[in-house]
């Protein structure tokens, strides 16, 4: 777990934001706040604020991604920021060079963020713990173990979606939560903002043990899980993290698990569909939900840079605070 000095400064503003756990209440709304207020920036004829010019932030990403990288570097660069895209795979650190000398020949050039993804669990916390005083760090997904800005871009959408209020919410999270380190961020978020129900929905095989001590409602049938819910976050299957077989086929997934029309038609009337993408069609949705009129994937893309803003430009606040003055 997380502890809360290393992301939350002495006067309790955010030093580093690599999980929702070890956060609050305060901070998780102050963060879809801030992000509001973002939100008109894309329709300005000059997409951008001056929040961080003159900072440098570094995406160093271990892992592929397209959503995730290109949201932060449009987050970034609409704060003003300057952007380095580090390609891992042609980096020095194919040849032998270790996390750490990386680390510190970025910072040797003047870097003031960086955002990173990694396969391993914990990366994010470690860069946090070795970087200099003055260095923010940004968790981009690690291992199994947490998205916090995907997990906040989602309460954004449902907060968008469905109000301020999550205590009258039902919310179900369904597919592949063994592997899945984006809904331990949700729940994780979910529970800070009181929502009324959290439920799980998943085979037994894709199921951590002990969930149950996260605060949510464990379901093995799809449609017991979707009877009245009010927002539906639907899962892709981590077929690159599993080992062994657990899953029979993706076919008898999808006829199981795969969300419908039909299936969906026990959840509330006005229920909100999402997923975090990619989605595999056929496999966790049909494309009549995915692209139907109750889906709000398309929203949670681009309520993603807004979101990415909000959390670049708090974990800088003093700084971003000090720049917002000069251009004022």
């Amino acid at each position: 777990m997380t502890t809360p000095n290393l992301q939350i400064r002495e006067d309790g503003r955010l030093r580093h934001f690599l999980s929702i756990e070890g956060l609050n209440h305060n901070l998780l709304t102050e963060i879809l706040d801030t992000a509001e207020s973002f939100t008109g920036v894309a329709e300005q004829s000059v997409k951008k604020v001056p929040l961080l010019r003159g900072r440098t932030i570094v995406n160093l990403f271990f892992e592929a991604s397209t959503r995730t990288r290109t949201t932060f570097e449009l987050a970034a660069k609409r704060l003003s920021a300057d952007v380095l895209n580090i390609n891992v795979s042609a980096s020095s650190a194919v040849k032998g060079e270790t996390l750490l000398d990386t680390l510190r020949n970025l910072e040797a050039m003047h870097v003031d963020m960086f955002v990173v993804r990694h396969c391993d669990s914990g990366t994010a916390h470690f860069i946090a713990r070795h970087v200099l005083p003055h260095v923010t760090v940004i968790n981009a997904g690690d291992g199994r173990h947490a998205h916090p800005t995907q997990a906040m871009l989602d309460m954004f959408t449902i907060r968008r979606e469905k109000g301020l209020d999550f205590s009258r919410l039902t919310v179900a999270i369904v597919g592949d939560i063994l592997h899945s380190r984006v809904a331990r961020s949700q729940i994780h978020a979910l529970n800070l903002l009181s929502t009324g129900e959290v439920r799980i929905v998943a085979p037994r095989t894709l199921i951590p043990a002990s969930v149950e001590s996260l605060g949510v409602r464990v379901f093995n049938d799809l449609r017991e899980g979707l009877q009245d819910v009010d927002v539906v976050i639907m899962l892709r299957l981590q077929r690159e993290r599993m080992q062994g077989a657990m899953l029979p086929s993706e076919n008898e997934y999808y006829r199981l698990y795969g969300l419908t029309e039909e299936k969906l038609s026990v959840a509330k009337p006005d229920v909100t569909v999402m997923h975090p993408g990619p989605i595999n069609r056929g496999v966790e949705m049909d494309s009549q939900v995915a692209d139907g009129p109750r889906s709000v994937i398309l929203q949670q893309v681009a309520y993603g840079i807004a979101t990415r803003m909000a959390v670049m430009s708090m974990a800088m606040q003093q700084r971003a605070v000090q720049n917002s003055n000069e251009y004022t």
